[in-house]
């Protein structure tokens, strides 16, 4: 006998950021531009909570929506955005925003419905979306400098979809959106009866401007699905903490699969968050300040190597055009001759096939020394026939 996989599983292949991970993994003295992970650890005063918390044995289960005092400070916490939920009805917190995300979808999309996702993007939306059974509508914005318009919507034929699944800051691009980019998005949504989920993880990761939540704007908050965490703020990616906010009707049900599969977020993570959210202020701003730097010395060191990079203003990553007309070569040619970790641009959908991400959340050493190879190689090879001829 044979276990083949379900239909749903096999019309996801693997993800196109883990298979160049593993390519990188088999060369000596790689500097990784790749890695989507603050190279920052937690704040010490949210390790020094968790520690407390083990060591005075508080190792049980919380309540299966996340333990009370953990929801309250993500509500109050909410308020500088403008966005105002009730943390007994209104807040569950998860297993990272991977699960709030994957909740999201298993609870409140019908197999048949159509999820509209921006395109390029996060390569786990396109797979939740289709492991519940959901048609799977792209959004391009490249035209759009990465964001969504209302134009845009109506050209990919949106208004005909029942969810948008959009994430900024945005994650392969770094491009964000301000409040009048956002409303008109909002109004197409309203007019059209779309729910919305809007990840929102790199909020706190936003250069010169405040991050909007499209929740914020009128008629959205009933509509809308908040997801965040504290992986990428408060640099706590391994203890794996997420929240979503919305409707309590849609939090009852995202909460309802979650007390079956995951029963409660890990215990000692939620004693590190509550200590984040209350005293790490201060750690997230010198943590946003020095990817800013590093920001701008990406895109200065591109100009001068006239490769056309986005101007990112959120997240962590540079998204430059591909020196080379097929990314995914350049990637793998760039790590064999030099040793730099990129990922093709074509890992986050067709929008994303003439560029690579580029992540400084890396140290400015290592990410100097990383785009000093990447002048070298470009100089040397400036198409991939020239680096084949030299094989």
């Amino acid at each position: 006998m044979t276990i083949e996989p379900s239909e749903r599983v096999d019309r996801v292949g693997p993800s196109g950021i883990r298979r160049f991970f593993e390519l990188a993994e088999e060369v000596d003295d790689l500097i990784s531009l790749g890695v989507g992970e603050p190279d920052f650890s937690a704040p010490w005063t949210a390790r020094q909570a968790a520690i407390d918390s083990l060591e005075r044995g508080k190792t049980s289960y919380t309540a299966n929506r996340g333990k009370r005092e953990l929801r309250a400070a993500i509500a109050a916490d909410l308020a500088r955005y403008d966005l105002t939920y009730d943390p007994d009805d209104e807040i569950v917190v998860t297993t990272g925003v991977s699960e709030a995300l994957d909740l999201a979808h298993r609870a409140l999309v019908d197999p048949g419905d159509t999820v509209a996702v921006v395109d390029p993007s996060y390569v786990s939306y396109v797979a939740n979306a289709t492991f519940v059974g959901a048609d799977v509508l792209r959004v391009p914005t490249r035209d759009d400098e990465f964001v969504l318009t209302r134009s845009s919507l109506e050209a990919a034929g949106a208004a005909d979809a029942d969810v948008l699944l959009m994430g900024y800051p945005n994650n392969p691009t770094g491009a964000t959106m301000t409040r009048d980019q956002l409303e008109p998005v909002a109004a197409f949504a309203r007019e059209h009866d779309l729910t919305v989920f809007s990840d929102e993880i790199y909020a706190e990761l936003t250069y010169g401007h405040d991050h909007v939540s499209i929740a914020a704007l009128p008629g959205m908050r009933e509509r809308t699905i908040v997801l965040n965490g504290f992986s990428k703020a408060f640099a706590m990616t391994g203890l794996r903490l997420g929240y979503a906010v919305g409707p309590p009707a849609a939090i009852d049900a995202m909460n309802r699969i979650h007390q079956y599969t995951m029963l409660s977020a890990p215990t000692t993570a939620q004693y590190a968050a509550i200590e984040a959210l209350d005293s790490c202020a201060d750690a997230v701003t010198e943590m946003r300040d020095q990817y800013d730097r590093r920001r701008r010395v990406v895109l200065s060191r591109f100009d001068e190597m006239n490769i056309d990079c986005f101007r990112s203003s959120g997240a962590f990553y540079a998204f430059p055009e591909s020196p080379w007309d097929d990314c995914e070569a350049f990637a793998e040619a760039l790590i064999e001759a030099e040793q730099v970790a990129m990922v093709p641009g074509t890992a986050f959908g067709p929008g994303g096939t003439d560029n690579l991400r580029v992540s400084y959340a890396t140290d400015m050493e290592s990410l100097r020394e990383a785009l000093d190879r990447v002048e070298r190689f470009v100089e040397a090879f400036p198409t991939e026939e020239a680096f084949e001829a030299d094989r």
